[in-house]
């Protein structure tokens, strides 16, 4: 397997589209900037309030060109809930919040305003399984009475549904619902977690049922969708990483362990037509996820509750989770923010311009290693183009407001499973984060690398607009690590594109 390193220096780099000739000659120019200097999870348990909200914590999104083969024409959507699920976490598990509601918006103008929404919300069902004892019936402790396969769930006494909605506009003005393409129905299923291989002995054969070809309006082709619990795809040493950074950034690849290798999430997984997410003159989109929980809660005194009754939520919604670009949240919002911007809109993302413009993560790995200098142009365009506006030439819409959310160039063709580079673009695949992101791209070490300024080692006569140069950035060709790899290679090459989750009894 090749190191960080070698996924930037080995390899042919297709040539780009003639539009993006530009962006060929920066990452070009970054894949050589980073050979020669070769000599945080994302959004878990991110903010204060949140921590105390699990089921409706955004834990990662996912934004990319479909590459399984034939699927091209597609953008493929994973938005990441439910941080932490350890996955012998019974015997309840991880159901999704049945008062919460999940979103995951499209900016297709540049305006930093969603212009389609996807709105999901779910519903618990009660099978009520109980068993004879004696001349009783009663219920089961369990979520389960006996084995779960491929049609036949009869055995579930708990079951979660769902619906989802399209909005164009404002988020909260009229929806309309999707539907599934083999019948037309609204409601879906959501596979119960993998509760262990003697209740589910082939549990993607079980999950696959639940995966629909369905009609969004507003679209002519149909598109796909799947809910269900996935193996947490995120990739960092995140125990290392909040220790003070105690590892060594310059160390080798798989110098540390992927303290989410244990882990699951649930993944709220859509693949829709390129033609139904852009406006059709603009090919850039942007994107981010939202879950929101209402205003008001009372709780039932426990004598009065039954299932699913032990509260009574009202009100209009609240936001409590946001979630564009990767590990903002984490390592560039202020700890006196953090709450606010997980309930806040892109379009204020002004009261937040000091963390990008002079952010404090490249002082604080001076201060801890004082051989990696933090680079010396503020305010940090280079930070703006990257996280608020999208790069020119690669993802920056013609019209653009300056707000954070992750964006994706559509007209740039996919990269198979096969030849994606880790590093995205900064190793010349421009298919790759920050142009949108893939569950593959090494989101953690590119973070740290364009933190300490390698986007200006390429930036001599300021040709990029960054309003930085090399000498800028001392540590700008280091290749900062956090020695966790990830690669194309931890996924599968077909929608929803994440692996099966890891089962709470292996056998």
């Amino acid at each position: 397997m090749l190191n960080n390193k070698d996924a930037v220096c080995f390899g042919e780099v297709k040539p780009p589209p003639k539009m993006l000739k530009a962006m060929a000659a920066l990452v070009l120019g970054l894949s050589v900037a980073v050979c020669a200097g070769g000599a945080s999870a994302a959004s878990h348990r991110e903010a204060p309030f949140i921590t105390e909200q699990p089921k409706v914590d955004a834990t990662d999104l996912y934004v990319f060109k479909s590459y399984e083969p034939g699927r091209e024409s597609f953008v493929t959507l994973v938005a990441d809930y439910y941080p932490l699920q350890d996955p012998a976490g019974g015997p309840n598990f991880f159901p999704l919040d049945s008062n919460g509601l999940y979103e995951i918006h499209i900016d297709n103008n540049g305006d930093a305003k969603e212009d389609i929404t996807f709105q999901f919300r779910f519903t618990n069902t009660l099978a009520n399984v109980a068993l004879p004892i004696g001349t009783k019936q009663v219920a089961i402790p369990l979520i389960q009475a006996g084995q779960v396969t491929a049609g036949d769930s009869s055995k579930l006494s708990l079951t979660q549904t769902y619906t989802v909605d399209v909005v164009r506009g404002n988020r909260r003005s009229a929806r309309s619902a999707v539907t599934n393409n083999n019948g037309g129905g609204t409601t879906f299923t959501k596979p119960v977690d993998n509760i262990g291989q003697k209740t589910l002995p082939d549990y993607e054969a079980y999950a696959k049922q639940y995966l629909y070809d369905i009609k969004i309006p507003g679209c002519a082709t149909p598109g796909r969708m799947f809910v269900g619990q996935r193996k947490d795809p995120f990739v960092i040493a995140v125990g290392r990483i909040f220790d003070l950074i105690n590892l060594d950034p310059l160390g080798g690849v798989n110098a540390n362990r992927d303290d989410l290798a244990g882990k699951n999430v649930t993944a709220l997984a859509l693949e829709v037509p390129v033609a139904c997410l852009t406006d059709g003159s603009e090919p850039v989109i942007g994107a981010w996820t939202t879950a929101s929980l209402r205003q008001g809660r009372l709780l039932i005194p426990n004598a009065e509750a039954g299932f699913n009754k032990s509260q009574k939520a009202g009100g209009a919604w609240a936001q409590v989770s946001r979630l564009g670009m990767p590990l903002v949240n984490e390592v560039v919002i202020g700890l006196k923010d953090k709450d606010n911007f997980n309930s806040s809109k892109p379009q204020k993302d002004a009261q937040f311009l000091d963390y990008v413009t002079n952010p404090t993560l490249p002082a604080l790995i001076q201060l801890l290693f004082p051989a990696a200098p933090a680079p010396t142009n503020l305010p940090r365009k280079d930070l703006v183009a990257t996280f608020l506006t999208g790069i020119k030439g690669l993802n920056q819409p013609v019209k653009v407001t300056p707000s954070e959310m992750l964006r994706l160039n559509t007209s740039i063709a996919p990269t198979t499973a096969a030849g994606q580079k880790n590093l995205g673009a900064l190793a010349g695949d421009l298919a790759g984060y920050p142009n949108g992101r893939r569950p593959g791209d090494d989101v953690v070490d590119i973070s740290l690398r364009v933190a300490m300024g390698v986007l200006c080692t390429v930036n001599d006569g300021n040709k990029y607009g960054f309003d930085c140069t090399a000498a800028d950035a001392p540590a700008g060709t280091a290749q900062l690590t956090d020695g966790a790899y990830v690669d194309s290679s931890f996924f599968n090459q077909t929608f929803p594109y994440l692996k099966t989750p890891l089962p709470g009894s292996p056998n």
